[in-house]
């Protein structure tokens, strides 16, 4: 799972992910295709439902070499027909120049009845540049998909409006963690507690005064027939 350090400004993002893939784990089995791996965060939690692991990432991420399959996700993968029984990516597509590829090459390797579990971004910074280039509606997401060939498709929020709106302020403080390493140091150890707090209020707020329909972003799953 990703880190929840409830010291940065950005766990509840790395919480809301998480929680979303423990509700996943449960339908995983067999060979799980994890594109754009990174540092294989999900792998152990993966492996303790399904049989098998591979990881597949591009050799200029800037995650380090984790790879078991080195590939560009916007080209055809060197995976045979139906070989895999799961595809998942997690905060990948928004970095694909041609993400109907990657759709497409998840359909071709899924075997019949597999499933397609992702996550994106929608309310969010552009992080990771150059590769930063779509930010997907749930309208967007399902046309994708059924163009791709999939169907049972569901999207779903990983967050409300109030956890967006906070991580989004979050992330604007953070630009003022600057200058010499002591003031560095100082700012941010002012800003932990703002953060912090503002991270425990939002789930709350969302809650209170629901409007998933600006969420930080989107939960997917969906069946290959």
């Amino acid at each position: 799972m990703y880190a929840e350090n409830r010291l940065t400004h950005n766990w509840l993002m790395k919480k809301a992910i998480n929680d979303k893939v423990r509700e996943r784990l449960p339908h995983l089995a067999g060979l799980v295709l994890d594109l754009g791996c990174g540092t294989r965060p999900f792998e152990a939690d993966i492996l303790a439902h399904a049989s098998r692991y591979l990881g597949v990432d591009w050799g200029n991420t800037l995650h380090g070499s984790h790879a078991d399959i080195v590939a560009d996700l916007n080209q055809s993968l060197p995976l045979d027909d139906e070989s895999a029984d799961h595809v998942v990516s997690f905060e990948v597509m928004e970095h694909l120049a041609e993400p109907r590829m990657m759709l497409a090459e998840a359909f071709r390797i899924l075997r019949r009845g597999g499933q397609l579990t992702l996550s994106v971004p929608f309310q969010w910074w552009v992080h990771e540049e150059p590769w930063d280039y779509y930010r997907y509606t749930r309208h967007g997401l399902e046309y994708l998909l059924k163009r791709a060939g999939f169907t049972d498709i569901r999207v779903a929020p990983s967050t409300g409006f109030w956890s967006m709106w906070f991580l989004k302020l979050n992330y604007q403080t953070t630009r003022l963690v600057r200058g010499p390493h002591h003031v560095k140091l100082l700012v941010r150890a002012a800003l932990i507690p703002f953060w912090w707090i503002n991270q425990s209020l939002a789930p709350v707020m969302d809650r209170w005064w629901p409007e998933d329909r600006e969420t930080a972003g989107y939960f997917v799953t969906a069946a290959k027939p």
